[in-house]
């Protein structure tokens, strides 16, 4: 049977990968969330966009699961907001994490290699 394929909309991320872009970007210091889209759009020269609908259940399924702490405090325009910062726990995951990305994203480089 086949598919056929699908377009993919700009800026969406892979499956999977949202967890692991926001344990890296806190690798920097605690950021509240919406500086995390932010770091996260700006690092990756716009072409990721993270929806708020998918950025705030993450920030809370990671702080659930001990991989992030926070705290309240106060942003830069001087509003409540609430700052992640990684636990030990979340350096942990974020190394396998991102090991484990590295091989895979080297497989299909050489599958998308081939001719």
């Amino acid at each position: 049977m086949f598919t056929k394929p699908r377009k993919s909309v700009p800026g969406e991320l892979v499956q999977g990968t949202l967890d692991m872009l926001i344990l890296k970007t806190l690798c920097r210091g605690p950021l509240h969330g919406y500086a995390i889209a932010e770091f996260i759009e700006s690092a990756s020269d716009e072409i990721l966009h993270v929806e708020e609908g998918a950025l705030y259940p993450a920030l809370h399924r990671l702080e659930l699961r001990g991989l992030l702490a926070a705290d309240w405090g106060l942003s830069e325009n001087n509003r409540r907001a609430k700052f992640y910062r990684l636990t030990a726990a979340g350096r942990r995951q974020l190394a396998e994490e991102a090991s484990y990305w590295i091989r895979m994203t080297a497989g299909i480089a050489r599958i998308m290699e081939t001719a």
